[in-house]
């Protein structure tokens, strides 16, 4: 039986006229083309310097695209990505009240707009909605499952203008085109790739106690190796250094942490 779960803290941002997909390809980390009806490409938009800003799924429905991406970002988003419509016959509005953002996984759950998440096979659905369905679970439920995937959940996993790309797994989790050409902050993305200079990465864990807050330190002896991030259900993402995640002696808040990469994450054989 299929999982059904409404996000209320997502919105949708709408890109409309015959220039959104060229206009959002030289933007955005993902091949903006390959969002077709039924298949949902996750991308991020980047500062100059190749750090994150935001990051949302792009869905195409008729002859707009929308961006299911954070209710909080929506309207900067709108504005920041305005800024480089220039003469290009695109149009951008924060559509948020009008849909209901739903994720499904365990079997399609069908619904008004849905698309496939292209990041792994058990990430399910992306689904919009006019309102939200009364068959849908609380956001928790979603949680729960995303961490245990090791799937990032924007703000709540990435630093603004401090995160990079391949920190938060957007190279295996297929955010990251690295054919389609430039786009904002692609050299960056591309030198931290072939030149090797990941340091950190953003993992599963697990504590045995009490879940710690967000940013809570995790330590490896006195040593700040790295920070906790979202939690549910007793598990959670951490932002670690790649030297310290196969390390037995970790702690976060004053009881053990253990790192659990999940078998998509390319690791280095050291770590």
């Amino acid at each position: 039986m299929s999982k059904l779960a409404y996000l209320p803290d997502r919105g949708v941002v709408e890109v409309t006229g015959a220039d959104r997909v060229a206009f959002l390809q030289g933007l955005v980390s993902n091949d903006v083309e390959l969002a077709t009806p039924g298949r949902a490409i996750w991308a991020a938009l980047l500062t100059p310097q190749g750090r994150w800003i935001a990051d949302f799924f792009i869905l195409a429905e008729g002859e707009r695209l929308l961006l299911d991406c954070e209710r909080s970002q929506a309207a900067m988003l709108v504005k920041h990505l305005s800024r480089y419509r220039l003469r290009s016959k695109a149009v951008l509005r924060d559509a948020s009240d009008e849909f209901a953002v739903h994720v499904g996984w365990e079997g399609e759950p069908g619904g008004t707009i849905v698309a496939r998440d292209e990041r792994l096979p058990d990430a399910g659905w992306r689904i919009l909605e006019p309102t939200p369905r009364v068959d849908a679970q609380a956001a928790a439920t979603w949680d729960a499952h995303r961490i245990s995937l090791g799937l990032p959940d924007g703000s709540r996993d990435l630093e603004a203008e401090k995160t990079v790309l391949l920190e938060a797994g957007f190279d295996e989790l297929s955010g990251i085109s690295w054919s389609k050409g430039c786009y904002m902050g692609q050299e960056l993305t591309a030198r931290t790739k072939y030149r090797g200079l990941v340091k950190r990465r953003l993992i599963p864990v697990t504590v045995m106690g009490p879940m710690p807050t967000p940013g809570t330190p995790v330590l490896r002896g006195e040593q700040e190796v790295g920070v906790l991030r979202s939690s549910a259900d007793g598990h959670a993402l951490a932002a670690l250094r790649i030297d310290a995640i196969a390390n037995q002696a970790l702690t976060c808040g004053g009881f053990v942490l253990t790192a659990l990469p999940p078998a998509w994450m390319k690791l280095p054989a050291s770590s």
